[in-house]
């Protein structure tokens, strides 16, 4: 009987070429996916299709005048966008829609119950692109795209997006800054790219008070990271009781990534999402949608990842 947890991934990611020597490199994907199938998961897992983002989805978090730019340059054969610091090829924008179509597809299985949750084996990652600007080698930004289409089209009032990525969703943070209806949670090293995400920046406007960073130096670990989902994140869900849970998965806050100096464990992110299902039971009748973030050793971030997925897994066959 096929798990009750979806892995939607489509190997349209891997066209997305960044380079030999790039850090964020089409082998991501294949560490996740080889892991998955060594350990027995994958063949357990439900598969669902993945379709690319359309207009609208991606005009919901982004600036038209960024995506047409994004696509004039991409097409045209430019190897970084102009607006940052991402690299892309010929094949990325097929990637960087797949990726978003990818989370807008599982956020659509849980809420259909077609899952109880599900995970988003992508790339480009997207936690770093802002509503005109891609940059830290994301694209569009696909759990933002996934969160709004809830709340657009499937009439999700409060969604929840915790970042446990090594570093902070600065785009992600922007795109929802001034929106109460979604909640933003993240734990990140800093000082450290991108630079943004102290604890003073809790929203504005209409989103003062959904907004939550927790910054940590160089060296951090289980103590840090998981007391502030426990101590500081628990409690705030409690009070916004979100019908939607999203994970912006980045496992480079694994101990050993080459561009993160944190020390979390495998275990580690075993217990973080443990929290995340606790309160995704409490007020999403379970559904929860993760999104792969970053993770730049590959043997660590494959094992980190199948961990996650088989916590999941655990949750949702129960």
């Amino acid at each position: 009987m096929p798990s009750r947890t979806a892995l939607l991934a489509d190997p349209v990611s891997k066209t997305h070429e960044t380079g030999r020597r790039h850090p964020e490199r089409p082998e991501r994907y294949d560490a996740v996916w080889n892991k998955l199938e060594e350990e027995g998961v994958l063949q357990r897992l439900q598969h669902i299709d993945v379709r690319p983002a359309e207009p609208e989805d991606l005009l919901s978090c982004h600036d038209a005048d960024y995506i047409a730019l994004a696509e004039t340059e991409i097409r045209s054969g430019s190897r970084h966008l102009s607006t940052g610091d991402t690299v892309v090829s010929m094949g990325s924008l097929g990637a960087a829609k797949a990726a978003a179509g990818a989370a807008i597809g599982a956020v659509d299985a849980v809420f259909k119950g077609e899952a109880q949750n599900a995970f988003c084996l992508v790339r480009p990652p997207g936690h770093h692109a802002r509503p005109a600007q891609g940059m830290g080698f994301c694209v569009f930004n696909n759990v933002a795209v996934a969160a709004r289409y809830a709340r657009r089209r499937l009439g999700a009032e409060r969604v929840l997006i915790a970042d446990w990525d090594v570093h902070h969703g600065n785009g992600t943070q922007d795109i929802f800054y001034q929106d109460g209806s979604v909640f933003f949670f993240s734990t990140h090293q800093a000082p450290w790219y991108p630079g943004t995400g102290k604890r003073e920046e809790t929203g504005s406007g209409g989103g003062l008070g959904a907004t939550m960073n927790r910054p940590f130096p160089s060296g951090s670990g289980r103590d840090e990271i998981l007391g502030a989902f426990r101590g500081d994140l628990l409690p705030a869900a409690r009070s916004f009781r979100p019908d939607m849970v999203m994970i912006s998965a980045g496992f480079d806050s694994r101990e050993g990534d080459p561009l993160g100096e944190f020390r979390l464990q495998d275990k580690d992110f075993a217990e973080l999402t443990e929290v995340m299902l606790e309160i995704a039971d409490a007020t999403a009748q379970g559904r929860l949608v993760s999104v792969l973030e970053g993770g730049y050793n590959l043997s660590g971030l494959a094992s980190a990842a199948v961990t996650h997925v088989q916590t999941l897994m655990g949750a949702a066959d129960a």
